[in-house]
């Protein structure tokens, strides 16, 4: 008797629950970890990526694996143009969200915890990217999708399976290391053979 008061408590318990017989949806699966650890690009890096892609107002900048947001908050305040950075990362969102408030750049500035091998990148203009060659070699069907005439400025490793138009090799002054960009234009050009 006593047993079965419980189990009938607790069914009550359950079904009262908000959202229990209304259909809620289950909660979202949490997302993956990051695929490699985050190495921030110098900001003298930062500005030649964005001069090399000629960044505009009109433009919406995406950065894959945005870290602190360095590359968006500055597409941001240099052009005047909307930028999206997306991170898989929780901590390192929240820095990313902070940078974009210290530097009021909230109406241009958006930080997504998403994932970049799946999210969304049809309005993309100009793509900026720090990763892995495995990883880039991952993204390459997210680059096919991209819209004609968008600039890719890919930072230290090349899309290896698509020709360049244009390579530069800088020295940080930040960190008197030497970093080489590579920028594309989509529909992306097949590897020259060498």
């Amino acid at each position: 008797m006593r047993r079965t008061f419980w189990i009938s408590a607790l069914l009550v318990a359950i079904i009262s629950a908000p959202g229990a017989a209304q259909g809620a949806a289950p909660p979202k699966k949490p997302l993956r970890g990051p695929d490699c650890v985050y190495v921030p690009t110098p900001y003298d890096v930062v500005e030649k990526m964005l001069e090399m892609a000629k960044v505009k107002k009109s433009d919406v900048v995406y950065d894959l694996g945005c870290g602190d947001g360095r590359i968006v908050v500055e597409a941001a305040k240099k052009a005047g143009c909307k930028a999206v950075g997306v991170e898989i990362e929780p901590n390192r969102v929240k820095e990313a969200l902070a940078n974009v408030k210290k530097n009021k750049v909230e109406h241009l500035v958006e930080i997504r915890q998403e994932d970049m091998f799946t999210v969304d990148l049809s309005q993309t203009t100009v793509l900026c990217l720090y990763i892995l060659p495995s990883m880039m070699i991952k993204l390459r069907p997210q680059l096919d999708k991209l819209p004609p005439g968008a600039r890719i400025v890919a930072h230290d490793y090349p899309i290896t399976t698509a020709q360049e138009e244009k390579r530069v090799t800088i020295i940080s002054n930040e960190t008197n290391e030497k970093h080489v960009l590579y920028l594309y234009t989509v529909p992306l050009k097949p590897k020259a053979e060498e």
